[in-house]
């Protein structure tokens, strides 16, 4: 895999890396890490690491996604309402039954067509084929998969049947009151994306597990990141 150049840039590479990483793996606004980064005697604006985060960010969750193994083939979807340049919008997410997130894609409409468009993307980037799919209520999904036949898949999720999805929501919800709503819906995209990749990386259920399998999973985390970013 091609290094990723930091050519051209004042700041070292160690640097750029390390804002990029503070501002996707915690919620941090961009002047946080400012103010994290002047506290290591670093001098660099909010507005270099936005950029930072724009250029590299992507590059970096492309190659993340490329390290993870095959997830789950239980999958569950799931569609928040979210308000992006003061219009309503639809996020709609698909995550496997051990809360890795499959694919995202924000629409501007609740119907068969967009369930579609996210059947599609994970029917063609997912290494493995699904065997089953849980959906809340909505009857688009249906729809979409009897388009698709798969509706032999379909598993019409009732009281807390698809909370693996709802709850996948919340690290979203605390990003975007950090950042007061989403500006455009290609931003919201594209920061949703990348977001995906890294918190795919590094989300572990502390509550489940020992502390020496804790400090080994945080190890493989960190050895995944330092790969991504060489």
């Amino acid at each position: 895999m091609k290094p990723i150049s930091f050519k051209r840039h004042r700041f070292p590479a160690e640097v750029i890396r390390h804002a990029v990483w503070l501002y996707f793996r915690f919620s941090l606004s961009f002047r946080d890490v400012e103010e994290l980064m002047a506290q290591r005697g670093i001098e660099v604006s909010y507005e270099t690491i936005r950029c930072w985060t724009i250029k590299f960010g992507p590059l970096i969750a492309r190659r993340l996604k490329k390290r993870r193994e095959a997830p789950s083939p239980r999958w569950h979807l799931d569609e928040m309402v979210c308000w992006i340049g003061g219009r309503r919008m639809y996020l709609w997410r698909a995550v496997d039954d051990e809360g890795e997130v499959l694919d995202l894609v924000v629409q501007r409409r609740r119907d068969t067509e967009a369930a579609l468009r996210l059947l599609r993307r994970l029917l063609h980037n997912q290494p493995v084929e699904p065997q089953t799919i849980t959906t809340d209520g909505l009857a688009s999904y249906g729809a979409a998969l009897d388009q698709l036949d798969l509706r032999h898949l379909h598993r019409p999720g009732r009281l807390r049947e698809n909370n693996r999805a709802e709850n996948s929501h919340l690290p979203i919800r605390r990003r975007e009151r950090q950042q007061q709503r989403f500006k455009s819906q290609t931003s919201a995209q594209r920061f949703l994306t990348t977001h995906a990749a890294i918190y795919n990386t590094f989300n572990i259920q502390r509550h489940l597990i020992s502390r020496p399998r804790l400090r080994r999973f945080r190890a493989d985390a960190a050895s995944a990141w330092a790969a991504a970013v060489a």
